[in-house]
């Protein structure tokens, strides 16, 4: 199988690249250099798609970036980053002789409003509420193919939570605080942690594109196919928080209030910290997918090993 992948230079991107690899598959990267096994999105924007049975976007900037500001700049390019990237995959998906058979979006559970109580499943309906919650609308409708694509092409969309692997995402910057004996939990630390490891987001994105038409299930009332990209373990701050200094062996007694988050971050950017959503990984195990890491203890204990 050939799999096109934009962001694949990422820290997911990474990881599902060598996933695929491993199982034999051909990848092409879509990055803004070019070099050997990758395309630029100028060359996508201008020769179209290239031949492949897969697509998925991973592009998009960091948002939790240490080194930028909270500002109208940095949100726009959260936006543009994840949107401009996304439909100019689609586009060359709705626009080639040969569409994939695959088409893979991954975006977030921002769309999914903060609850201490509420839970959430593939099947919620939700509308945007905040800054974060629009940007996932957005993303999503951007993805979208034409009604004559669809029938060729099958859309599936991967909302993963924070993504823990030893590489990057959330715990790369949580390692130093809390192996020098400074971490400690987030604002309350009651509220919900949806969380995924790596290599487990990189396995489901692999099960969708490998998965027979007959083998997904059955089409809902829109296109696009949602999976939770989330661990089946409900976890809260608290929880990770324990579990990851007991793995350290290094003590968790410096908890940060949710103001300190504010001002460090931007409050709209801080939320995915400080509250959380309940999110129940329903069709994704119903597809078949089985986690390696369902749970934090066995996840935590990989990343530091």
């Amino acid at each position: 199988m050939r799999v096109l992948i934009g962001g694949g230079s990422g820290f997911v991107g990474r990881e599902l690249t060598r996933l695929l690899k491993s199982k034999g598959h051909e990848v092409t990267v879509i990055s803004r250099q070019p070099g050997t096994g990758k395309i630029t999105w100028k060359e996508l924007e201008s020769s179209g798609l290239p031949a492949c049975d897969g697509a998925v976007n991973l592009a998009g900037e960091n948002l939790l970036n240490p080194l930028r500001w909270w500002n109208d700049s940095y949100k726009k390019d959260l936006f543009s980053s994840r949107i401009d990237t996304t439909r100019a995959l689609s586009s060359a998906i709705a626009a080639s002789p040969s569409p994939p058979r695959s088409w893979v979006l991954v975006s977030g559970v921002a769309c999914y409003r903060p609850s201490l109580t509420e839970q959430y499943t593939e099947d919620s309906a939700w509308t945007p509420f905040d800054l974060l919650s629009k940007l996932v609308q957005e993303w999503e409708a951007a993805a979208a193919l034409p009604e004559d694509v669809a029938t060729a092409t099958r859309q599936a969309v991967v909302r993963p939570g924070a993504v823990l692997g030893r590489d990057g995402g959330a715990i790369k910057q949580m390692w130093l605080p809390f192996w020098l004996g400074v971490g400690g939990t987030l604002g309350s630390g009651s509220q919900a942690f949806p969380w995924i490891h790596v290599a487990d987001l990189a396995g489901i994105i692999a099960h969708l594109l490998e998965a027979e038409p007959a083998e997904a299930p059955p089409a809902a009332a829109s296109p696009q196919q949602v999976y939770n990209g989330v661990a089946p373990s409900l976890d809260t701050n608290h929880d990770f928080t324990k579990t990851f200094g007991r793995t350290l062996r290094r003590p968790t007694l410096f908890p940060v209030p949710a103001f300190v988050m504010n001002a460090a971050l931007g409050s709209e950017r801080a939320v995915v910290l400080t509250q959380g959503q309940k999110v129940i990984p329903k069709r994704t195990l119903e597809a078949g997918y089985q986690y390696k890491y369902p749970d934090l203890t066995s996840a935590l204990k990989e990343i530091v090993g």
